[in-house]
């Protein structure tokens, strides 16, 4: 049994009164029952709680503020016996209104039970209604310490449910990934279809712990979308059941909410898969210039995603195609490269890439050939094209993608 406080400074007739009604609890304890059973059903509900249980808690109930009003233990902020009955009813599903409720009933028992002593042997007004204060006010202490444990106890289910939750999805982006019978166990614990096609969600969080995609949870569920969410140490990712819903409902719900870089994988068909629809939308993320809020999607990246894939492949393919560019000066080299991707651009139009250039046909044709010169290689064909297409998105793609 924990420590109790100082004993109770009650007088002595408070004393001798709470010791008579210990000694004959029994009689409480039946009345204490029959008041919660004929009480309001709303506000004293124990269905969930067998007979014998609801009534061993009524006896430790009842004796404790015996107990205390007797002088036997002192009052405390975190009463052993009430904290029991809290997380023992927490438990059951027990309401903790409904447990405060039955301690003020308790209370009004034990009191009237005072009265009833005190008048069989004659005690004096002024010493009963000392007896009264006492009592509501040790009925207050052991009520706060119920309500204390209870919400310590929710705290600390919801805590451990979380960890619970955060776990599942663990496993499910790694490696239990593909555990058909794992992946159902873990839908159905984490409220979800096993069946239903999802997407993956990724999006940075910020220095202030703030997500780029703050919201999303409740943004889809407002439309009848069930969807999980994990908080990395810096990556916020999301599981989205489309059930029979389309991506692109799912996109127009999550893009207005995108504050920073945020991606989406292309659908995959069940639970199981989402371990690749994760690792498929950090691809894409990797592609999103820092800065440049919004959510990328990777069917819409894929070339960018193909080279940040193999970063060590892209560099050599930017170094094979335009090396001889990167090494001139920065003048110069901004605008060869401005041109060549113009002119790619605009299906490998010299007129129409000068309209944008706002300079003649013959200097677009001009510096097409210095570019031609300095890698070594013609301009044309559908391999070089390729190439310098891939090799220019390349350059664009952020310095350290994930």
């Amino acid at each position: 049994m924990r420590a109790q406080g100082p004993r109770y400074n009650t007088s002595p007739v408070t004393r001798a009164l709470a010791g008579a009604l210990l000694r004959e609890v029994e009689p409480l304890i039946g009345r204490l029952l029959a008041a919660i059973f004929t009480d309001n059903p709303a506000w004293t509900d124990y269905s969930p709680v067998p007979h014998d249980d609801l009534r061993e808690g009524c006896r430790d109930y009842l004796t404790r503020v015996l107990e205390v009003l007797g002088g036997h233990v002192g009052p405390s902020s975190d009463d052993d016996v009430a904290a029991t009955i809290a997380r023992h009813r927490l438990a059951q599903g027990v309401p903790l209104e409904v447990m405060l409720r039955t301690f003020r009933l308790g209370g009004r028992i034990v009191w009237e039970a005072m009265l009833e002593q005190a008048d069989r042997t004659e005690v004096p007004p002024d010493a009963v209604l000392e007896a009264g204060t006492a009592t509501w006010t040790v009925i207050d202490h052991l009520s706060s310490a119920l309500s204390t444990a209870y919400r310590d106890s929710e705290l600390d289910r919801v805590r451990r449910d979380e960890q619970r939750r955060t776990a599942l999805l663990e496993d499910l982006l790694g490696a239990r990934a593909h555990d058909i019978a794992f992946a159902t166990r873990a839908a159905r614990e984490l409220e979800l279809p096993a069946a239903s096609p999802y997407l993956a969600v990724v999006a940075d969080i910020n220095s202030d712990g703030i997500a780029a995609l703050a919201g999303a949870r409740t943004a889809l569920a407002a439309v009848g979308i069930r969807s999980v969410w994990l908080s990395r140490v810096d990556t916020l990712v999301g599981l989205v059941a489309l059930e029979h819903r389309s991506e692109a409902e799912v996109l127009a719900r999550l893009r207005p909410l995108a504050r920073g870089r945020a991606a989406v994988s292309p659908t995959v068909a069940e639970i199981a898969e989402v371990s690749t629809a994760h690792t498929l939308a950090l691809l894409a993320l990797g592609t999103a210039a820092p800065g440049r809020p919004g959510l990328v999607s990777l069917e819409d990246r894929l070339p960018e995603s193909l080279l940040t894939r193999s970063p060590d492949l892209a560099d050599l393919l930017v170094a094979r195609s335009l090396g001889g560019v990167l090494r001139r000066p920065a003048r110069e080299r901004d605008v060869l490269l401005r041109t060549l991707a113009v002119w790619l651009e605009e299906d490998r139009s010299a007129a129409h890439a000068a309209a944008r250039l706002h300079c003649h046909r013959n200097t677009v044709l001009n510096r097409l050939q210095r570019v031609s010169s300095l890698v070594g290689r013609p301009l044309h064909g559908r391999r070089a094209y390729v190439e310098l297409s891939l090799a220019l998105t390349a350059l664009e793609l952020p310095d350290e993608p994930l």
